[in-house]
């Protein structure tokens, strides 16, 4: 039986939202295996001075439970 994992974190990034998305995933990786997918719950836009000067994701990661049966 396969189970699944999500985790919910929030990214960022100067240059947009996919860049914030791909910043989020990486540093998720960095401790998490099997990483299949990723949900872009929501997006917002971090204003100064009448500029968008930062992109934010809230980002739900999904990853594969490996199998710690030792019985097998």
């Amino acid at each position: 039986m396969a189970v699944v994992k999500v985790v919910e974190i929030i990214a960022e990034s100067e240059k947009g939202w996919e860049q914030a998305t791909q910043e989020g995933i990486a540093n998720v990786a960095k401790t998490v295996r099997n990483i299949n997918s990723a949900y872009v719950k929501e997006m917002q836009a971090k204003i100064q001075n009448n500029r968008v000067v930062a992109y934010r994701v809230n980002l739900q990661i999904s990853f594969l439970v490996e199998d710690t049966d030792i019985s097998k």
